[in-house]
């Protein structure tokens, strides 16, 4: 078990944490600039037992971690057959916030709802009346997943995210125009925005990876949370679009269903076995964690972590 090796946990996050001088925070979403670049902490959960290293009560936000969650909940709201008539399955080799596949693919919907346009259209799938009742309904499931009641979302970060969503704007109209997206934009943004602003810490993070590793039950009461074909899809997905057009040389090195956000979270699941949370804001040019990504390298070596 790694929860019994905090040690050597320790020394992994010490070697890693040398890469970060390699990597920049998040600079055109202004409210993340400010973050450490030098910070990395992790978490592992396993069988009831959270092993971690580094500043794991540090919070940081959720970014597009939160596709996972909120794809769960629009799966359980509406089903497989009406989501993936407006999102497809297929990973993609561009950068997460291009729009070229929805001009050169016909139906004009997004290949998967990893890369923000998918996760856009997902985002509207999310049954409430209000922003304020379908977030409510996402930070519900948070909670649930956690164990913590306490998490909301950061207004900063939010605003200076919605402030600053041109491109997501344009992605919008593209799926307007094209019948993928039936909301108000400016509706569907700002509930985009405050559901990527949710924030968290490392061991949230690792206790949610745990829940989709563990077939949707719930890390310490183990009652079903997410049902089981979708906590499937949830990792297949992590696994082929996961770390934005990184993700095949990442299934390569590390071989672990992950999901990355630009505020520098990382969180992977181990089918059957753990939950990681890793958070370190200074990214490569993917906008991977760079240390992070060296963290799950070594990990996944050493405790032959790798799916494959």
């Amino acid at each position: 078990m790694i929860c019994n090796d905090r040690e050597t946990l320790r020394v992994m996050v010490e070697e890693a944490n040398k890469l970060t001088k390699h990597g920049k925070v998040a600079d055109y979403i202004p409210a993340l600039k400010t973050a450490d670049r030098d910070a990395l902490s992790i978490a592992v959960y396993e069988e009831g037992t959270c092993a971690s290293a580094g500043d794991i009560q540090e919070k940081f936000t959720l970014q597009s971690i939160s596709k996972v969650l909120s794809l769960a909940l629009a799966l359980m709201d509406n089903g497989e057959e009406e989501v993936f008539s407006r999102v497809g399955m297929e990973p993609t080799g561009d950068p997460f916030n291009s729009i070229i596949k929805l001009e050169t693919h016909s139906p004009s919907k997004p290949l998967n709802p990893m890369i923000n346009a998918g996760a856009l259209s997902v985002t509207s799938m999310i049954h409430g009346g209000s922003v304020e009742e379908r977030l409510g309904r996402l930070l519900t499931f948070i909670h649930e997943l956690t164990g913590n009641p306490s998490i909301s979302y950061n207004e900063e970060v939010a605003k200076s995210e919605y402030e600053t969503a041109d491109l997501n704007r344009a992605l919008v109209y593209f799926m307007k125009q094209h019948g993928v997206i039936n909301e108000n934009s400016e509706t569907l943004l700002e509930l985009y925005t405050k559901q990527c602003a949710i924030e968290v810490n490392c061991e949230d993070l690792a206790k949610i990876g745990y829940v989709i590793a563990n077939e949707g039950l719930h890390a310490e009461s183990q009652r079903p949370v997410i049902p089981l074909h979708i906590a499937r899809i949830l990792k297949t997905f992590m696994v082929t679009c996961g770390m934005y057009n990184a993700s095949g040389e990442f299934a390569i090195r590390v071989g672990i269903p992950a999901k990355s956000g630009v505020s520098g979270g990382i969180m992977a699941s181990v089918p059957h076995r753990v939950g990681i949370g890793i958070y370190g804001p200074a990214l490569d040019e993917k906008g991977n964690s760079v240390a992070g990504m060296q963290l799950l390298e070594v990990l996944s070596q050493r405790y032959d972590l790798s799916i494959f």
